[in-house]
């Protein structure tokens, strides 16, 4: 790091653009020091200010060289534009904040708002800019300033055009068809968009008159301030329209682009009518340094702008959770009746994976026709209305996290143990109604083609290695666990899809299309619509986690990674089809009951695993924090200390006064 001495010999206000650029990145290196402590960093440009005060040659060059700087350089650019996208939507943002942290910014430019981010590119300065008193800044503005005359300064020129900027961006944003078409009435009769240049126009010509009115410009600026306040209501109100016609992470971006924009021209609007010109603006610097640190995160990025698409998500699977859990004996009894179908197709499904691993095929189509066995079985599940167990967690997560918000009310804690315990035994009904029938139903299969056929469908080694591949003492429970986050993804996929399907109207384009309807016929089509409409979430979580589970291994076999996947009843298919060749002395092999261990591990990993990550989801979608878990914690050992049972079996119901009376 240079010294100061060095640093004043050096100025030239006569150097090249990237010269003085760079001087000037220098000085602020210098007055940054270690950025321990921002008191050291504001004594540095005490210390910088007596130095160049006390040498008037030395004034002259720094005033001539600022002056250089400012016909150099657009300010305007900074203060209206500094942390907005670059881009008018989100994919594109995207790739220019990832594009910005990797590529390194160049001091030859005349966009301030590029260099500003290489003057100032830690949060620490915008703490030692927002320490600068205001004697401090009144000395900076007075060594930089231009020599005296008529009309407004250069930085009053430049908030004003910055406002002008940002009046013309909101404008643009709100008279968009995609947002305007989405607003309420209400919101289109106030024509909010259409007279904020007016407004704005009104303050600069009550601002610019000799004797300025304060009354006539107070009145003129509240005016301004209520346009802008109308034009975020009337942004507003298209939320309203998104939440009850589907999500678009595009339309948010924008909505919050323009909600931004209001923000800034407030505070660009206090700087330029502040009394204390100085201060108000080290004071916009420091939050134009804190701005542009937010404008390169990623993760933020991605979290402001897709949390009304997760609680759109969460909300449909909360929706469609409620119906995984029982809360009687009649709707347990149901439950296992429609796990045991389930598991009664997987036994299909077993056997004709190993029928499509016979064939001998590369590993991407083995992966695929794989992918394709599992996404039609678990089709067919959803359409004869059955249940795969491994599908419920997922969904159920949403609907528990939306009962921790009603923890506050009396009683809360207790009926939210009771949704716990409906939940874990409506968890285990479905368990234990897949593998019930999937093992009987794959014996009879292999029992059915080895009188067919004359031989099992596994030989003796192939069976030997399916026992060795799913035992506990490999890494079973690791595939297990990752099997859980694709449950979860298929989750995703199916409240994305859903989003979708309902955001572009395809309901309705199916039932009135005049193309559709000619061809299908108007009841044809007005049945496909009900039915895509009410079955899209399910085809898009069955197909995609079919799928991922049979492309995924055959991708990372690929790059070697040597990843598998575990389903609890898939699993338990195959170690039945094992056994079945190998016959009853598979009981008294070892790894056999590993084996069984490990079916007890895989089901309890794909559930915790993908409730956990769904769990998490739903509460970050419904802002659901301070959740006291002691109080919790503590509810659910009382309930294991009083009636264990019912976490697994539902207690008889009570019947009332009425129903025993025959009223």
């Amino acid at each position: 790091m240079r010294n100061l001495p060095s640093l004043l010999d050096s100025l030239d206000p006569e150097a090249p653009l990237v010269e003085r650029h760079l001087w000037l990145i220098a000085l602020l290196d210098w007055v940054r020091g270690d950025r321990r402590d921002a008191a050291t960093a504001v004594a540095r440009v005490h210390l910088f200010l007596d130095t160049v005060e006390a040498r008037p040659l030395l004034q002259a060059h720094v005033q001539a060289w600022w002056q250089a700087l400012l016909h150099a350089v657009d300010g305007t650019t900074l203060l209206a534009d500094h942390g907005f996208a670059q881009r008018p939507v989100f994919v594109s943002e995207f790739f220019n904040r990832l594009l910005r942290k990797i590529l390194p910014a160049t001091p030859q430019t005349r966009n301030s708002s590029e260099l500003f981010a290489l003057l100032f590119p830690h949060p620490f300065d915008a703490e030692w800019l927002a320490l600068l008193d205001a004697d401090t800044t009144q000395r900076l503005a007075r060594l930089l300033q231009a020599p005296a005359g008529a009309g407004p300064t250069p930085w009053q020129q430049a908030l004003e055009e910055a406002i002008t900027y940002c009046v013309s961006q909101i404008r643009a944003i709100g008279f968009a068809p995609e947002l305007r078409l989405r607003m309420s009435q209400a919101a289109h009769e106030a024509r909010a968009f259409h007279t904020l240049t007016a407004d704005f126009e009104a303050v600069q010509r009550t601002l610019h008159v000799s004797r300025p009115d304060v009354a006539a410009l107070d009145a003129a600026v509240q005016h301004f301030k209520e346009r802008l306040d109308a034009c975020r209501h009337a942004a507003s109100s298209v939320y309203t329209h998104l939440d009850e016609h589907g999500i678009s992470v595009d339309m948010v971006f924008r909505l919050r682009q323009l909600r931004e924009r209001v923000l800034r021209i407030r505070t660009l609007l206090d700087s330029l009518l502040s009394t204390s010109r100085a201060l108000s603006a080290s004071q916009l610097l420091a939050h134009l340094v804190q701005v542009g640190q937010q404008s390169l995160s990623l993760r933020a990025l991605i979290a402001s702008n897709s949390s009304l698409l997760a609680a759109k998500v969460t909300d449909r699977s909360a929706e469609t959770g409620e119906h995984y859990i029982t809360r009687n004996r009649a709707e347990y009894r149901d439950m296992l009746r429609k796990a045991a179908g389930g598991g009664a197709v997987m036994s299909l499904t077993t056997l004709l994976k190993f029928f499509l691993l016979g064939l001998g095929v590369s590993a991407f189509w083995s992966g695929f026709l794989a992918g394709m066995n599992y996404a039609l079985s678990f089709v067919l599940i959803q359409l004869l209305h059955w249940t795969v167990a491994t599908k419920q967690p997922a969904m159920t997560a949403p609907a528990m996290a939306a009962k921790l918000k009603e923890l506050g009310e009396p009683g809360a804690v207790e009926q939210f143990v009771d949704e716990v315990t409906h939940l874990m035994r409506s968890q285990v009904a479905a368990v234990v109604g897949n593998l019930a029938l999937v093992v009987p139903c794959v014996l009879l299969l292999c029992g059915a083609m080895f009188l067919v056929f004359g031989r099992p469908p596994l030989n003796p080694k192939d069976a030997t290695y399916v026992l060795h591949s799913l035992t506990l003492l490999g890494p079973t429970a690791l595939f297990a666990a990752f099997t859980g986050v694709l449950l979860f993804a298929s989750s995703i996929v199916a409240g994305w899809a859903e989003n979708w399907f309902v955001l572009h109207r395809l309901d309705s384009a199916l039932r009135y299309n005049p193309r559709i309807t000619a061809r299908l016929g108007s009841a044809r089509a007005a049945r496909w619509a009900t039915f895509l409409r009410d079955h899209i979430s399910g085809l898009a979580a069955n197909i995609s986690l079919g799928l991922m589970l049979g492309l995924i291994p055959a991708f990372a076999a690929f790059f070697g990674l040597g990843l598998e996947v575990r389903h609890v009843t898939l699993s338990t298919g195959q170690l039945a089809a094992a056994s079945a060749t190998l016959g009853t002395g598979v009981l008294t092999l070892p790894v056999f009951w590993w084996c069984l261990a490990a079916v007890l591990v895989t089901g309890l990993l794909n559930v915790a695993v993908s409730f956990y990550f769904a769990f998490r989801l739903a509460l970050r979608a419904h802002n659901v924090s301070g959740v006291d878990r002691a109080r919790i914690r503590a509810a659910i050992v009382q309930r294991t200390r009083s009636a264990p049972l019912s976490f697994f079996w539902p207690a008889r119901e009570t019947r009332t006064e009425e129903e025993t009376t025959g009223g």
